[in-house]
């Protein structure tokens, strides 16, 4: 006759109190690096997240209240930079499945800029509050080529609404639009000052669509693209009136490829 086992039922493992204070002060050294994780973390990931061409230099407080410079430059390798003038200051904080973000720069913005994240399964949505800010345009001249060389002066004014942009299942999609009007234009390349007034219109839908227009001036552009396969596809032209050819003729070889008085404007 076959005898059974008695199996003796598990007794919950019992931890000592120093094996407490262990997990304890793990726990609260997690916490403590989130709550006071300092500004420069934020610094790294934006300048790596834009390739070095938007950086944060001078980041001081931590990632959830903090303030810095805002610079532009051509990126990795770049040898120059420009910085805007002041300081921006921002406010990061946890909300529903995701995170919102205040930022405020005292030299170009009359309200501040309110950005949602809302984090799900496989993507994301970026949510941005209608806004208006206007910025000096000497900041593209850090971008590089062909910024640096045309050295634009004038004033930039941005303006969004209903912007949303999603990424889903490594599509990337955007509502909303996002204007750029860029006034009283000059550029040490031309003697004529300014040059003129210009819109750039980027409007979300099933394809994200991109015009460019003159709104007065004698250097006059124009031209329509989209993005296809995540690359953009643009088609324009530049020109100028006769009496002004001589005199915005460096900017005409350096806008486009020249075909006569023209300058062909295409990407992708």
């Amino acid at each position: 006759m076959a005898t059974s086992k008695r199996t003796l039922p598990l007794k919950p493992r019992q931890f000592s109190a120093w094996q407490w204070v262990i997990a304890g002060g793990v726990l609260g050294l997690v916490v403590a690096l989130i709550a006071f994780a300092p500004s420069r973390w934020l610094a790294a990931w934006v300048a790596g997240a834009s390739g070095g061409q938007v950086s944060l230099p001078d980041a001081r407080g931590s990632i959830w209240s903090g303030s810095s410079q805002l610079a532009l430059s051509g990126g990795a390798g770049s040898q120059g930079a420009t910085a805007m003038p002041g300081r921006l200051n921002w406010q990061l904080g946890p909300a529903w499945r995701g995170f919102e973000m205040m930022a405020q720069a005292p030299c170009c913005m009359a309200q501040p800029l309110r950005i949602s994240v809302r984090l799900g399964w496989g993507g994301a949505v970026l949510v941005v509050q209608d806004h208006t800010s206007d910025w000096p345009a000497g900041l593209l001249a850090g971008l590089g080529t062909p910024w640096n060389t045309i050295a634009a002066q004038g004033n930039l004014t941005v303006a969004s609404k209903g912007l949303s942009l999603e990424w889903a299942e490594g599509r990337f999609s955007m509502a909303g639009s996002l204007q750029i009007d860029a006034l009283e234009m000059a550029s040490r390349l031309s003697t004529v000052n300014p040059i003129g007034s210009y819109r750039l219109l980027l409007e979300g839908g099933p394809t994200v669509r991109l015009k460019v227009q003159t709104l007065q001036g004698s250097l006059q552009l124009s031209g329509e693209g989209q993005w296809v396969g995540g690359r953009l596809r643009f088609d324009g032209v530049a020109s100028a009136p006769v009496e002004r050819q001589d005199a915005l003729s460096n900017l005409l070889n350096i806008i486009g490829r020249r075909e006569g008085v023209r300058s062909i404007i295409k990407v992708g």
